[in-house]
């Protein structure tokens, strides 16, 4: 995809931290808010889902059983923050009788020895998938009402998991492993990410890995449902990435594609945990508690 757009202009577009002066206080105040939910809430931390040192999932179990699974994916540009920063993610939804899984990822771009690349980042996303669908049946959830949700960069792993082809990774898994997907300020096609300059540092993407992990470029999913939701205050480019991947993949699986008002890239996703919002709502209607 060609493009006459200036590198700063990238920059301009994406740097979020750039765009919201009180970022680094928002921030702040998840991790705060994760370290005390950690520390009141039941819950299974650093479980192993493969044998990699990165391979770790935080587990907020249900209080019954057969109960709906919401696997958060959490943001950072694929090269920062860590689950631990979003804990406080889970208390809503378990109050509201989900089972709640907050999994791990390396980060780009890893050491000389071990480079970290994004494909290799959605690869070990399906890995935490294909465990929690085997194994979170014994923390109270129903492996067949799986949903994920994630926020800018974890949206796009989001879509990837509602994209994916399970049985081309193991025959075991069923072909809808991943029942619905929530993609919070999604990015869907990845060209422009990686004319972004200061992304692209620690990206190191090239155009077969931006074909390969491009959702808006996968032929839409045969199953399930992703609902897109963006900020009213953010970007031309989060607004333009949002649509895209309806108009890509059609109102049929993408029913839901929304403008938030006034929510910015971090507001947002403080807006998932708030009761009575419209984004609070739209997730608890993919778990079906609505």
């Amino acid at each position: 995809m060609a493009s006459t757009r200036e590198p700063q202009w990238y920059d301009s577009m994406y740097n979020n931290q750039a765009r919201v002066p009180e970022a680094k206080a928002h921030l702040a105040q998840w991790a705060e808010r994760s370290a005390t939910v950690r520390q009141t809430e039941k819950c299974s931390l650093d479980v192993a889902y493969g044998e990699e040192p990165g391979d770790r999932l935080d587990i907020f179990p249900a209080a019954g059983a057969n109960a709906p699974v919401l696997v958060f994916l959490h943001g950072g540009y694929w090269r920062a923050l860590d689950k631990s920063d979003h804990s406080f993610i889970a208390p809503p939804f378990v109050k509201a009788g989900a089972c709640v899984v907050v999994p791990n990822y390396d980060l780009c771009p890893g050491t000389q020895d071990q480079p970290v690349t994004v494909p290799q980042i959605v690869l070990q996303t399906v890995r935490a998938l294909a465990w929690i669908w085997r194994n979170i049946a014994q923390y109270g959830g129903n492996p067949a009402r799986i949903t994920v949700a994630g926020h800018s960069a974890g949206g796009h792993l989001a879509a990837m998991m509602l994209a994916c082809n399970w049985q081309s990774h193991d025959k075991e898994l069923p072909p809808g492993l991943v029942h619905n997907a929530l993609s919070i300020s999604g990015l869907y096609e990845l060209d422009s990410i990686m004319r972004t300059p200061f992304l692209q540092v620690s990206l190191q993407l090239n155009p077969a890995q931006v074909r390969k992990v491009s959702p808006a470029w996968h032929v839409r999913p045969k199953s399930g449902r992703l609902t897109a939701v963006v900020g009213g205050a953010e970007s031309f480019e989060f607004q333009r990435q949002n649509k895209l991947i309806q108009t890509s993949w059609g109102s049929g699986v993408v029913a839901v594609c929304e403008a938030l008002p006034e929510l910015n890239h971090f507001t947002i996703l403080d807006a998932l945990v708030e009761p009575n919002t419209r984004l609070h709502d739209l997730a608890r209607a993919l778990l079906g508690f609505d």
